[in-house]
């Protein structure tokens, strides 16, 4: 995250500003809230097959209370001629980066977190969707959703932790400096269509932002996360 990040990632989205330092990669998405204009999605080059373990660093850097952050993992597009599987083909499709652009025309795991940034409030969550290239996000849900976290505070580091094993995946949030709050979220998907190949994004919904820094991908051979 402290060299360019066009190496390795490609944008959905013309009002995101990335910048770079020793802390990390610094991803904001646009500042006006409730203009698809302003979401922002940040997309790996390399597409990722079978059973991975994605790990990053993450610091909010929002004081926002609404919006979310997505993780995007096993994404292609629906595979017709005008959204092909390969997303990198469409990305001008992507330009206004609004969110049923995504969940009507992608085959994704998505991971909603990050939701509140105000340390009292008890509404924020952490939920594993499944796209399947259709008309409603309603239905998408894979249980549990996991409430009032305590999770992603503002300026505080967390080193996430997401696998994909199988029918199995898993989520842990590990903040070093607070361990008595590491939790790790699980969620059987056994009952939706699997996905087994396909590109990582990372969303951020207008006004919101983050660093990110140690971005690792990685083939696993069995569960790495307990």
């Amino acid at each position: 995250g402290t060299t360019d990040w066009r190496r390795k990632w490609f944008l959905d989205g013309s009002h995101a500003t990335i910048t770079h330092d020793e802390n990390g990669m610094h991803f904001q998405a646009g500042k006006e809230w409730g203009n698809d204009t302003s979401h922002a999605v940040l997309w790996t080059k390399k597409s990722f097959k079978g059973n991975i373990l994605i790990e990053y660093d993450y610091t909010r850097t929002d004081s926002e209370t609404r919006g979310v952050n997505i993780l995007y993992f096993h994404a292609t597009g629906k595979g017709d001629n005008e959204y092909p599987k390969d997303i990198r083909k469409w990305n001008d499709e992507r330009e206004i980066p609004t969110m049923s652009t995504y969940f009507r025309n992608m085959n994704a795991y998505h991971i909603s977190y990050a939701t509140s940034s105000n340390n009292l409030d008890t509404t924020d969550y952490v939920r594993l969707r499944r796209y399947e290239a259709q008309y409603r996000l309603s239905g998408t849900e894979i249980l549990p959703d996991n409430f009032n976290t305590g999770l992603f505070k503002k300026d505080v580091t967390y080193h996430i932790e997401i696998s994909r094993f199988e029918n199995e995946i898993k989520m842990k949030v590990t903040n070093p400096a607070e361990p008595s709050n590491n939790q790790t979220f699980s969620w059987d998907a056994s009952g939706k269509p699997s996905c087994d190949q396909g590109w990582i994004g990372l969303r951020h919904m207008y006004t919101r932002s983050a660093i990110y820094k140690n971005f690792k991908v990685w083939n696993i051979q069995k569960p790495t996360i307990k």
